[in-house]
This record gives structure tokens, sequence and C-alpha cells, in this order.
């Protein structure tokens, strides 16, 4: 079979991202074969996206209580930091990495080039940053009409919160998922850090180029997009929404528990700290996992005849069934049900999950060498194409590793050209010393 080239190939994306909604979009286009053009600065260190400061003392990240999921490879920050955050390469990769100086006319103008050259700009900036900056839409369509800008800052680019600065975590407390996770018995202030917002709005600006792009080849021209991630988080939750319009309901934490399913739930195994997640989602499931923990006489009570009565006795009912759970092995567990037709699932934590047998056969996890980090198991695409071909071409970039690339041979500069924008410092490989 004749493998085909990637869809997307031929698209130029120029990115100005931070954080991880627009990193992570750039990464997902970069995969289906756009050439994306990622742009930073050496004047200004964008926190949280390529570590929490351009050079940390190490002593932050000597454990996993500190640092966590910013942490660095061998928990070393080494002569190159920003290189090496697992946050950054995580969605690093099939991006080329450039430096320019927007703060000055010449890099304003360098960065209208890029556009001339480019099919996509996609940033995720509060509004403010790119109206400083005079890049906004009605600018960047004069130098080239068939231009497709994002914008997907946290709340949007206009309302009376457009200006305010948007994290996973606020955001989405204003979205109400905040109020949604976590369980009755305990209060808000008792919740981790599960920024759902982000994943949404990345993907969300995929879907958003993909429309802009289609109707391109219709009209001949490009156009603007607004997307607010605060309102790709509420399109998530809508259920819970529709309820207050309908019924004036207002919902509240339910733990592992679902309005319209019992028993739903996440029951203790045998072994330490091992769970395993039961869903049953009709009389026949019911049926499924009584037979799968061998009729005991409690599955007849009438208190359990039906999913309503389930529902109203969700305690008990999550009693009978954590006594079974606890003795056996987690995955036995989601074996034995999903036999009868029941859906189940080991709580499985990262290295379980990178061990997990069905993904090491899917072959998602991928293996990618990079310079400043070396080579380890980097999550894979999401998705998997019987006739188009998909590849890691470009390992997560250094800062500027990519300068000479995109300024000689996308632009065109000459190296005389190209060597006054090191010396007057628009581009560079490194942090200017005030920055560190």
């Amino acid at each position: 079979m004749r493998e085909k080239k990637p869809p997307l190939e031929g698209v130029r994306v120029l990115a100005l991202t931070v954080v991880w909604a627009g990193p992570y979009a750039a990464m997902l286009l970069g995969d289906l074969g756009a050439e994306v053009i990622r742009l930073e600065s050496i004047q200004r260190f964008a926190s949280t996206t390529r570590g929490i400061m351009a050079r940390p003392p190490a002593a932050m990240y000597e454990s996993d209580e500190k640092g966590g999921w910013l942490q660095y490879p061998d928990r070393q920050v080494g002569e190159t930091p920003w290189n090496r955050c697992t946050f950054f390469n995580c969605h690093g990769r099939n991006k080329y990495a450039i430096t320019l100086d927007l703060t000055r006319p010449k890099g304003i103008d360098i960065f209208k080039r890029l556009i001339e050259a480019s099919d996509i700009f996609i940033e995720n900036n509060a509004p403010r940053v790119i109206e400083h900056l005079g890049l906004t839409y009605d600018v960047l369509s004069e130098v080239n009409p068939r231009i497709i800008m994002i914008q997907a800052p946290g709340y949007g680019v206009n309302g009376p919160y457009r200006d305010w600065v948007g994290y996973g975590s606020n955001v989405e407390a204003g979205a109400s998922h905040q109020w949604l996770r976590g369980y009755p018995e305990t209060d808000q202030a008792i919740q981790t850090n599960t920024f759902t917002m982000d994943t949404t709005g990345g993907s969300s600006i995929v879907f958003a180029a993909m429309m802009a792009l289609h109707q391109r080849e219709k009209t001949g021209r490009g156009q603007y997009v607004d997307l607010a991630q605060a309102q790709t988080v509420i399109c998530s939750l809508a259920g819970a929404f529709m309820d207050y319009s309908m019924n004036g309901r207002v919902q509240t934490s339910m733990g592992n528990r679902r309005p319209s399913m019992a028993p739903h739930g996440c029951y203790r195994c045998r072994g330490d700290d091992n769970w395993v997640v039961i869903a049953v989602g009709s009389d026949d499931e019911w049926e499924g996992l009584c037979r799968a923990m061998g009729n005991p006489p409690w599955t007849q009570d009438e208190k359990f005849a039906d999913a309503l009565r389930r529902w109203h006795h969700q305690d008990e009912l999550d009693r009978h069934i954590e006594e079974w759970t606890t003795q056996h092995d987690d995955y036995a567990v989601m074996h034995i049900l999903q036999t009868e037709g029941v859906a189940a699932g080991p709580v499985l934590n990262e290295r379980a999950a990178r061990n997990d047998p069905h993904l090491r056969d899917r072959g998602f996890f991928l293996e990618i060498t990079q310079k400043w980090c070396g080579t380890h198991l980097y999550s894979g695409f999401p998705w998997k194409y019987l006739r188009t071909p998909q590849k890691v071409y470009l390992p997560p970039p250094g800062l500027g590793e990519h300068n000479e690339y995109v300024y000689k041979r996308v632009l065109g500069m000459s190296d005389e050209e190209y060597a006054e924008l090191e010396r007057e410092q628009y581009i560079g490989d490194t942090y200017l010393p005030n920055v560190m």
C-alpha cells in the first residue's frame, strides 16, 4: 500500500504560544504534517512554558514532592534548563523553534514577513499582548489576506474578563469544572490540579484550524477565529448546564458517581493502593456484574432490583461490591467484568500506564532522542491513520535551535543579515543575562 503525504504537508503554522493549550495544539498540527514554527524571545522568559524560571535552583527539584510535573531529567537542571524542562518537551515535538524580539520595530517587520510566508497563526496570550504589539488580525490580513489567525486566550477577546490572567486552575473554576469535581464530603480547597481546559482548548484550536483551512479552499481568503478556552470546558459539561437550564437544579460534586448510573465508582482491590473503576449502565450489565461476583444473596434484595433503586442505595451497594473487589487484583477484576460485558478498568499510575500491555501492543509510546535530555519514551499520537504516515521528524527543540533554517531558508536572509540579527540580539539560543 502506497503511503500518502501527511494531510497538512505544505501548510506552515506560526505559533506564539504559551503554557499548555497553545503548544499542545501546535504539536498536533505538526503531527499532521504542518511545518510549525515556534516563536519565542530571548528578552523574556515565558513562565511555565519552558519551566518556572530560566535557571531555577537545583534544590527545587530534589524530590517528586518538590517540582513534580515541572522537574528535569535526573532532577538536574543542567546548563540550559529551558531545553530540559519535561513540561515543555512533552508537547515540543515536530516544531521548528526560533527567537525574535517583538518589542522593536525591526522585529515587528520580520514577524510580518513570517506572516506573509505562513498559512496559520495561533497564539494563546491575553488579548492585550497582541494589541500592544500592533499585530491584530486587521493588520496581519493586510500583510497576507490568506492568513488564518486563531486567538485562544482563557476568556476570549471581548467581555469584562478578557484581560484577566488565566491558567487552567482559575479559568476552570469560573467554568464550573472545579465545582463539579471532587467528593461531596470534602470542600473545594481539597482538589487536585486537573487542567481539562488545556486539552479541550488545544483540541478545539486544531479543529478550528481545520475548518478555516477548508473554508479557505472555497473562498481563497483566510479568517479570524476568537476561541475562548473557558467555553470549551463548559461545552464538555453540557449535561450539568442543561440540567440547570431545564430543571433549575445546581449539581454538586459527586465523586466517582454519575446521576444516571449505579453502581458507578472506584473500588479498592487486593494489594497496596490498588483500585478499579466499575460502571454499570443497564440492567443487562448489572446482571453481568452479579454473575461475575457469583450471584451473592444480597444481589436479590429488592432495593437493588432496578437502576433507580440501586441509585438510591449506592452506599450500601458500594460496600457490597468492594467486599468482592478486595479479594482480587485490579487487572483480574477488569478481565472478569469485561468478560461479562461490564465496563471496568484499573486505576493506573504513570509507571503502570506506560507498561500497560494494551498501550504497548498499539505502539503508543514513542522513543524520542532529544540532545539535551537523552532518549526517553514520550506520549504518542492520539490517532492512527490507515494510509497517512505519522512520524516524529523533529524532537522537542532547544531555544532558537532553528533560527538559521527559518531566517535563511524560509525568509531568504543573507549570512550578513542573519549575523546582524545575532549582533543586535534580536535572535539567539540562550536568554539574555538579565532574564536569568
